[in-house]
């Protein structure tokens, strides 16, 4: 999907425990460097531990297309135990952005906790963009291609967003 700011992709699953159990494993930032296949690993900066609107972290990330990079994510919304996003820059200008910054981030991503059924419903959404990203890079290279470059990359994201999302379920549900 294509909005005004970038392609996006988002994936959903009902979990069979309360928002506050859920709310308490998506606000982790080291869990999803357990289940994607991108994330390699995530530290908090700026004597940051937990979530808060401002916060800054660090990510490593790894894709046999586009290599390896490092982003530095800014929280960008919180509000428990609903909304918990962030938007992703470019640190290092690998991907030709003048400055990070959050406002204009390279993407920005979200969890969305709802109550469903004696459960809860997560929602998990990327938007690439408005900032040069690896996807940009991908589509200068190769213009011709635009269309099959972006639905490689959204199939590439869902896929791990999909594997973030069963491993927070299978967590929640089981034992703590």
């Amino acid at each position: 999907m294509r909005d005004a700011d970038g392609p996006s992709v988002e994936c959903e699953v009902h979990i069979e425990a309360d928002p506050a159990r859920v709310w308490e494993l998506v606000t982790d930032i080291e869990l999803p460097a357990r289940f994607s296949p991108e994330l390699q690993r995530v530290r908090w900066l700026d004597g940051a531990d937990r979530p808060a609107v401002n916060a800054r972290f660090e990510g490593h990330n790894r894709n046999d297309m586009l290599g390896e990079w490092r982003t530095v994510s800014h929280v960008v919304e919180l509000d428990a135990p609903r909304v918990f996003a962030w938007a992703v820059v470019d640190p290092d200008g690998r991907f030709g952005a003048a400055a990070p910054d959050p406002r204009t981030p390279v993407a920005t991503w979200r969890f969305v906790l709802e109550p469903e059924a004696g459960g809860t419903r997560l929602v998990h959404g990327a938007r690439i963009g408005p900032a040069p990203s690896g996807l940009t890079l991908a589509i200068s290279r190769s213009p011709e291609r635009v269309e099959a470059i972006v639905r490689w990359r959204l199939t590439d994201l869902r896929a791990g967003m999909e594997h973030t999302l069963h491993g927070i379920r299978s967590l929640a549900e089981g034992p703590r």
